[in-house]
């Protein structure tokens, strides 16, 4: 009789390990959306890392006539411009990041922790630069940008691609300051932590993730601008954008695939060392062996 106990309940075992297996597996058809998605955002970069190689592509050939390295050694070469650009982008992209994550930190705890008079207007005010048409911005910004002699100069730049970038900021803050319990900073001032204490030890572990990500979107936007750029900047604001339209418009395909390769490549890198950190890491869970 105790045998047969334990014969049907390690049969009862198996089959729950059985069933917890195939729960666990993903369904076929969400593999399949999520193959389709990748092949969505990955096929339009096919040709761009053809082009970088070709020579001579000429329709309907699928694949190039003849292949070069040519549009790479110009590229590096000293009268491409490629590092004047690149240190254009990185100066303009750095400070907007930093800044909007000074802004936007306190701003979206504020929106997320705390009610207050005309809190829907400036939600909406938040929103605006996302809602309203890029050129109407840009008329009456560039008025602005005159008046204040920020124009044709690298600060004047930093500050339009602020009004683009912040907003995602904000956003996402935001929303991490939802989902955030202020009962643990409490806690913390009950245990006698300062004010420092608290925000290094309790909060910032617990929003990180979504600062990390949130920098994420403003650098990438204001790495990608290129209007804003154009028009306040004057043409003497050389960044990433601004010099690949320039090969585009010029028909050099070859050299706007090498550079279009180069100026996709840091939004890929930091894209999944975010991933990875954000999969790796929860900062809540930790909030209680960090008290």
């Amino acid at each position: 009789m105790h045998t047969l106990r334990e014969g049907r309940l390690k049969t009862d075992m198996t089959t729950s390990v059985h069933r917890t297996q195939s729960s666990r597996q993903t369904p076929a058809p969400v593999l399949l959306a999520f193959a389709l998605m990748i092949i969505w955002l990955v096929l339009p970069l096919v040709p761009i890392v053809v082009w970088s190689f070709a020579k001579r592509w000429f329709f309907p050939d699928l694949v190039p006539g003849e292949w070069s390295l040519q549009a790479w050694q110009y590229l590096f070469s000293p009268v491409s411009g490629l590092g004047k650009a690149i240190s254009a982008s990185l100066a303009i992209a750095i400070p907007v990041t930093l800044l909007s994550c000074c802004i936007g930190i306190p701003a979206g705890r504020a929106l997320a922790c705390y009610n207050f008079r005309g809190k829907r207007a400036v939600q909406l005010l938040v929103l605006a630069p996302v809602l309203v048409p890029g050129i109407a911005v840009i008329t009456g910004l560039h008025g602005i940008m005159l008046n204040l002699e920020l124009n044709n100069q690298l600060a004047g730049v930093i500050v339009a691609h602020l009004i683009p970038a912040l907003p995602y900021m904000i956003l996402v803050m935001a929303s991490t300051f939802a989902r955030f319990d202020t009962e643990f900073e409490a806690q913390a001032r009950t245990l006698g932590a300062n004010t420092f204490q608290v925000f290094t030890r309790v909060t910032l572990p617990a929003i990180l993730p979504g600062i990390v990500i949130g920098a994420l979107f403003t650098f990438l936007v204001s790495w990608s601008q290129y209007i804003l750029t154009l028009i306040v900047g004057g043409g003497r604001v050389v960044t990433l954008p601004l010099l690949l339209f320039n090969f585009v418009s010029a028909g050099r395909n070859d050299v706007a695939g090498a550079l279009g390769v180069i100026f996709i490549l840091p939004g890929l890198i930091i894209l999944i060392a975010v991933a990875r950190f954000i999969s790796g890491r929860s900062g809540i869970a930790e909030l209680p062996s960090r008290l």
